[in-house]
């Protein structure tokens, strides 16, 4: 099987050198040469164009930054007859109305941890047989395979969980940061919250990168947070679902990526409650 993959970034990158280890041919293609170097050496061809890369594809595979990206590979890929794209970017249903029978969307949750070590959950929308037929490159990627229903349905799906985990943050880190100033002992506040109904994976797992080594994740950066923040807000809009909490989610992201950049990572807001509080939010520091 002969596969195409667009995108070597952060997560494509790493998805697609794990495809050539479980011994899949790919050909690949990104913006940067540079980023195809770790496939190329597991034996990968380059491909100088997206028409080049899926010229005898079996299969194209595209990890795009979003919905625009998307829609520009449309307009320029035309598939052989019984081949299949698999899409999977952070997209919205909307694009994928586009889609014919031969396509999935397929978008990923998982961060960028999960992508080198093959451990993603990947919710797939499209129709049920080419999920069945594709589920070994899935699960060469990813630990959680789930059918989500039809086309549209992954993209819908990855914008939720996105939405919520943004959210998880804000509400945590504002918890925290009261609780702190408050005079609880950071350690001691987690460790109650932990225990208690209002636990959630964020505060048990996500938030120790920032809590204990002030990682804020620069391998998703507050840019493609907003982006997607942006499209759920969006979704919300064309559903007829009144979204006020998450709108303010949103815009306190954009308020993170005006005070750090677009580079700085998806948790930095956390840095934004740090500063206004005059503390940082570190187990075992004084507050």
């Amino acid at each position: 099987m002969n596969i195409a993959f667009v995108g070597l970034g952060h997560m494509g990158g790493p998805m697609a050198a794990n495809l050539l280890r479980a011994g899949y041919f790919l050909t690949v293609h990104d913006l940067r040469r540079e980023a195809a170097t770790e496939h190329l050496g597991l034996g990968a061809r380059w491909a100088d164009s997206i028409a080049d890369a899926v010229a005898d594809a079996d299969v194209l595979i595209t990890m795009l930054p979003g919905p625009k990206q998307v829609t520009a590979v449309m307009g320029q890929v035309t598939l052989r007859p019984g081949a299949t794209w698999i899409d999977m970017s952070t997209s919205t249903p909307e694009a994928a109305r586009a889609f014919t029978a031969d396509r999935l969307d397929a978008p990923v949750s998982g961060m960028a941890k999960g992508a080198q070590s093959g451990t993603l959950q990947i919710f797939v929308g499209g129709p049920s047989e080419l999920y069945e037929r594709f589920m070994p490159i899935f699960q060469a990627m990813g630990s959680t395979i789930l059918h989500v229903g039809p086309h549209g349905a992954g993209y819908a799906v990855k914008l939720m969980i996105n939405l919520l985990w943004f959210a998880h943050l804000v509400a945590t880190t504002e918890v925290l940061t009261m609780g702190v100033k408050a005079g609880v002992d950071l350690g001691v506040l987690r460790d109650s919250l932990i225990a208690s109904p209002a636990n959630s994976t964020f505060l048990e797992r996500d938030a120790l990168s920032v809590l204990r080594h002030g990682d804020y994740d620069e391998s998703f950066a507050l840019a493609l947070a907003c982006k997607d923040l942006g499209l759920a807000v969006d979704l919300g809009r064309d559903v007829g679902v009144p979204v006020e909490l998450s709108a303010l989610v949103e815009q306190i992201y954009r308020r993170g990526k005006a005070s750090f950049g677009d580079l700085a990572g998806e948790m930095a807001p956390m840095r934004l409650y740090e500063e206004l509080a005059g503390i940082h939010l570190r187990i075992g520091d004084a507050a």
